[in-house]
């Protein structure tokens, strides 16, 4: 999820957008925030009067934080260990928070965006437990860390190994994870196996994580993040890819069939069910070629859905089977679809589904610029709707935000993003109301990005990572409704 450098300057533009959980107020000439902790010490609050204050500089130099806001420490890549003895694994990105076993605390499964194995120098990679092992010759995967109901860590320990550059993912329903594979690797050299794929792990039950098996249904792809419907068990998926861009995704289950457990994916062969790309139509009934081309919020598309030919992609990347957005014939001919830039995090909530596209820019392809979009779908309606969006501008200031990524829906309204962009890097929230406000800043050298902002399932505890040095905070304070 490392991105192109963006600008940083965030212009919020008005809406009257509404039900959607979270859209954004204020004037086109509103620039989102001074910098956080210049404005804590100058007696202001960032992001202005919305959210929890200004942010307080860290004494320890990790995370700045609203006051009466603290955190833990809970894991470090290369420091900390796993039951088994080896470090913690380095670039922790998608995670998610589920009940522990005894229901006291939480247990974070958590991506590790690493390659191959035998070619990460100088990083701590997936050990390769015995029995947890897709392919010997990749370094990523996901290892399960358990705290205790104060945030403490327990203990640390491999779920899923052998498996590359797992990005994001999705929460199930059923209370399981599924990772993602942002990859089209195909096997040979030292990979015995093609990658690509969604693999399923449970946060409690080993035995469910033993033997694992790419859901290969879900299709062969630069994977970002996926968000299951939990009235049918559609799941829908983004990519992250270029050349050309990549497509969101929807997976229908078998007639009659759904995934309701932990598992059952496994039971589901390589061609079940239906996946298809997404061909957004305005109101003129136009089709969209790109999703960069909405800059006013509240704009809506309706959804259409168009079948992917070859969803293992043994021949054609899946994006390429589709025509190309400026009328360039493909190298498949499936239809016209529309793409974006950087499809990055998703989330299920307020009855759909939220989903990021980071930045877009002219120089990459992309019809329009801008240095980030948050949209909604609606299965109800079969529409999207843009709901936030960062406007480009072309200098960076470590007072913006810019280059959204992973999300999540916050039990409080509204939303929590991580950013991935220029210089400082910010957690970043929007209420329900529509208002936005910054809530962290890594205060780590290097000014890496933020990943997977996530909730305990009490709500007490927001969980969040800096994916370089790979550091995993738990954050504590008076989360409230803002």
């Amino acid at each position: 999820m490392t991105a192109t450098p963006l600008s940083r300057r965030t212009l919020l533009a008005r809406t009257a957008a509404a039900g959607l959980g979270i859209a954004v107020v204020g004037s086109a000439e509103t620039v989102f925030g001074a910098s956080p902790v210049s404005a804590a010490r100058a007696g202001g609050k960032a992001g202005g009067k919305v959210g929890y204050g200004p942010l307080l500089s860290d004494p320890f130099g990790r995370l700045a934080l609203p006051r009466g806001f603290s955190y833990k420490l809970i894991a470090q890549a290369g420091v900390t260990t796993l039951e088994t003895g080896e470090p913690t694994p380095d670039r922790p990105d998608g995670t998610a928070a589920f009940p522990r076993a005894n229901g006291r605390g939480s247990v974070l499964v958590q991506n590790h965006e690493i390659g191959s194995y035998s070619t990460a120098p100088g990083l701590s990679p997936v050990p390769l437990l015995a029995g947890y092992v897709y392919d010997p010759g990749a370094g990523g995967g996901t290892t399960n860390i358990e705290v205790d109901a104060r945030g403490n860590r327990v203990r640390e320990y491999v779920s899923l190994a052998g498996t590359n550059n797992n990005c994001a993912g999705g929460v199930t329903p059923w209370g399981t994870w599924l990772t993602c594979e942002e990859t089209e690797q195909r096997k040979g050299g030292v990979f015995l196996e093609d990658h690509g794929y969604v693999f399923e792990v449970h946060p409690t039950d080993d035995q469910q994580n033993r033997d694992p098996q790419p859901i290969r249904c879900l299709g062969r792809y630069a994977h970002e993040a996926a968000a299951v419907d939990p009235d049918t068990g559609i799941v829908y998926l983004t990519e992250d890819a270029s050349g050309p861009h990549g497509l969101l995704y929807r997976w229908t289950p078998p007639a009659g069939l759904r995934p309701r457990r932990a598992g059952a994916f496994k039971a589901l062969s390589a061609t079940a069910g239906t996946l298809a790309a997404l061909k957004a139509v305005d109101a003129r009934g136009d089709l969209v070629p790109d999703l960069s081309v909405a800059t006013r919020i509240g704009q809506t598309y309706r959804a259409e859905w168009v079948t992917v030919p070859d969803r293992d992609a043994q021949t054609v990347s899946t994006r390429k089977q589709f025509s190309y957005p400026e009328g360039k014939a493909g190298e498949g001919l499936a239809g016209a679809i529309t793409r974006s830039r950087k499809l990055e995090g998703a989330w299920w909530g307020d009855d759909g589904f939220y989903f990021v596209a980071s930045f877009a820019r002219t120089a990459d392809g992309s019809l329009a610029q801008h240095d980030g979009q948050v949209w909604f779908y609606d299965p109800k309606t079969s529409r999207i709707r843009l709901v936030l969006r960062f406007g480009f501008t072309p200098t960076d200031q470590n007072s913006d935000t810019d280059g959204p990524d992973n999300i999540t829906v916050s039990p409080y309204g509204g939303l929590f993003l991580a950013e991935d962009g220029e210089g400082k890097q910010h957690l970043v929230g929007a209420t329900s109301t529509g208002k936005t406000f910054t809530f962290a800043e890594n205060q780590l050298p290097g000014d890496e990005e933020f990943t997977a902002p996530n909730f305990s399932p009490d709500g007490q505890t927001l969980f969040a990572n800096v994916q370089i040095p790979g550091h995993t905070f738990a954050i504590t304070g008076p989360f409230r409704e803002v």
